[in-house]
């Protein structure tokens, strides 16, 4: 039998897994801090409730991530502190992200989340990474869909000049 057949879990994993997985980890902890001073700017209800649900979910993230690593004895990217938590009154207003400002952003980490784990997937060998980043894939995709449902909602959303005519081809 060769080195790649058998339990993927005890297979190695290679170089472009291995930097694929750890720089995902160390994305995912360091957006996770960021989302928690967000919740802290949030005033708007459905936002805050989207941004608490989705810190839930990093977080089972970062654990599934961490013990995959661990048990292949990778170390361990630094995790940032937790932020604490703040009255947004207490915020100058100058000082705070705006909804909107929030939401653009989540929505364009969601987006270059979905990249980045097709291209983990893609890249996999281990049947078990890709199964696992196939997960997170469609998790954000879906958070992607609520997040959207939400900035068009509250009339955040500000699309790109609409083609509405469509120009005559020129004859050649």
């Amino acid at each position: 039998m060769g080195v790649l057949s058998g339990h993927p879990q005890n297979e190695p994993m290679h170089y472009g897994e291995v930097f694929g997985v750890w720089t995902y980890l160390s994305t995912t902890k360091g957006l996770l801090a960021g989302y928690q001073t967000f919740i802290n700017h949030t005033g708007d209800k459905d936002l805050r409730k989207f941004l608490e649900d989705m810190t839930q979910n990093m977080k089972q993230e970062i654990e599934q991530v961490e013990k995959l690593l661990k048990v292949n004895g990778i170390g361990l990217p630094p995790s940032p502190p937790e932020r604490p938590v703040a009255n947004l009154e207490s915020i100058p207003t100058g000082a705070r992200f705006m909804d909107p400002e929030i939401a653009a952003g989540v929505s364009r980490d969601i987006a270059a989340g979905l990249v980045t784990c097709s291209q983990i997937i893609g890249q996999s060998i281990r049947e078990d990474i890709a199964m696992m980043f196939g997960q997170f894939h469609v998790t954000k995709a879906q958070y992607g869909v609520r997040l959207l449902r939400i900035n068009k909602e509250k009339g955040w959303l500000i699309p790109p000049p609409l083609n509405v005519q469509t120009p005559e081809l020129a004859h050649v």
